[in-house]
């Protein structure tokens, strides 16, 4: 066996043009299949670490994705606000560690607007418990500050000290806008491949400011919204609220008494369940991602088949040479294969090595535009399993032109006609 792999190896040698293109074909299948996996993956991960450390979100009685969908990806609209009163009365019970009340409706230009406080800076985190962060600024101080998600900034070419109009609604249009409060930008937070670098925040003491002579839904005739103090104010209502625990022992049970609360119809949500229920639902597309990989390493084998199969004929004088050695017609059998093996063994190891330079130089641009962070070198379980698939395969394929060089030596002699 060690003889025919020798064999097999310089005869690749004596080959290697024809081989180099066929190990660049399986290398580049490879690439793909491993690259689509790890985006993937990293994706799937980002998906279930869009929030992560908050217990649970408290909103208006709704169902589960939808109160996910509105709170956390800003996606479609709340049924109703929470009275404020409820708020203090949820988030003051013995459990409650700290809270992060939201409010929506309002926008900028395409970009959702978010009133929070503070808090939200201090504990909202994403990936694996990761904080935000500022990529220039700080968080907002005064009424008339805003800070914007990384996406935004890049999309519409902002920075510090910019001033900003804020819409009324998720229509930017001029009646809509609230000309009379201009936000200026005090913060733009770094990337984090969430929904939060495609954000507009204000405070919840601004949003009711632009908000006041509004009630009608028209716009206010005249006065500065942010003339008024609104020092120690507080909201009427909010659109949801982020919850902190300082046990996770306690999650079931504030869930159970918010969903049963009896002034106020509420629903309150575990939010990484309902981001892997969320995701069960898009899996069709991850799966799709894996079948096209898939059928891209099928094709790069079928190339390495029909390399394989258009120098069988120029070979058949080799073979009858190696008959006449004293070679055996499993020998001429396992040469083809132990070729086919070792073409396919190359184009995996040139293609790992390939998928690595690209990572070095695509993973800042990666984790800079979209938050993902690719591991480079570290090879899972799974991607070996995926890799050991492709060398059974380019073995099985090696197996077709074996075959026939297997049958036409029985019958070539020396007279071979080429």
């Amino acid at each position: 066996m060690i003889a025919v792999a020798n064999l097999a190896w310089r005869s690749v040698l004596n080959r290697k043009n024809t081989a180099l293109l066929t190990i660049l074909t399986v290398a580049v299948s490879v690439v793909l299949l491993l690259g689509v996996e790890r985006v993937r993956v990293q994706a799937k991960e980002s998906f279930a670490n869009t929030i992560s450390g908050t217990d649970l979100i408290m909103g208006a009685r709704s169902g589960n994705i939808n109160l996910l969908l509105y709170s956390v990806f800003h996606i479609g609209n709340a049924t109703n606000n929470v009275d404020w009163k409820t708020v203090k009365d949820i988030v003051g019970q013995p459990a409650v560690k700290w809270y992060i009340p939201i409010s929506l409706g309002d926008s900028h230009r395409g970009f959702r607007v978010t009133g929070t406080t503070t808090t939200f800076f201090e504990q909202y985190r994403y990936g694996r418990k990761q904080l935000l962060s500022f990529q220039q600024g700080r968080e907002f101080d005064a009424l008339s500050d805003v800070v914007i998600g990384a996406e935004v900034a890049r999309q519409l070419n902002y920075k510090l000290g910019d001033s900003i109009i804020i819409a009324h609604g998720l229509s930017d249009q001029s009646f809509t806008r609230h000309d009379d409060s201009p936000f200026e930008i005090s913060g733009i937070l770094n990337p984090t491949g969430t929904p939060i670098d495609r954000g507009v925040f204000v405070s919840l003491a601004a949003i009711d400011a632009i908000h006041e002579g509004w009630e009608t839904g028209t716009k206010r005739a005249t006065g500065a919204a942010f003339a008024k103090d609104y020092t120690n104010h507080e909201p009427t209502a909010v659109t949801a609220v982020f919850i902190g625990l300082k046990s996770r022992l306690q999650t079931f049970s504030l869930q159970r008494q918010i969903n049963e609360y009896r002034f106020e119809p509420l629903s309150a949500i575990i939010p990484g369940l309902v981001l892997r229920e969320l995701w069960s639902m898009m899996s069709v597309a991850e799966k799709t991602l894996l079948v096209v990989s898939g059928f891209v390493v099928f094709a790069g084998l079928l190339g390495m088949l029909s390399s394989l199969l258009t120098s069988l004929n120029e070979r058949r004088r080799e073979m009858a040479i190696l008959r006449a050695v004293g070679a055996r017609p499993h020998h001429i059998f396992l040469l083809l294969v132990s070729e086919a093996g070792l073409l396919t063994f190359c184009g995996i190891i040139v293609g790992i090595l390939m998928l690595a330079v690209l990572l070095l130089f695509g993973v800042p641009i990666l984790h800079a535009q979209y938050g993902l962070v690719v591991d480079v070198w570290h090879i899972t379980e799974y991607e070996l399993s995926m890799l050991a698939i492709v060398q059974a395969a380019g073995i099985l394929i090696g197996c077709l032109p074996a075959l026939s060089a297997y049958r036409q030596s029985l019958s070539d002699g020396m007279t071979i006609r080429v």
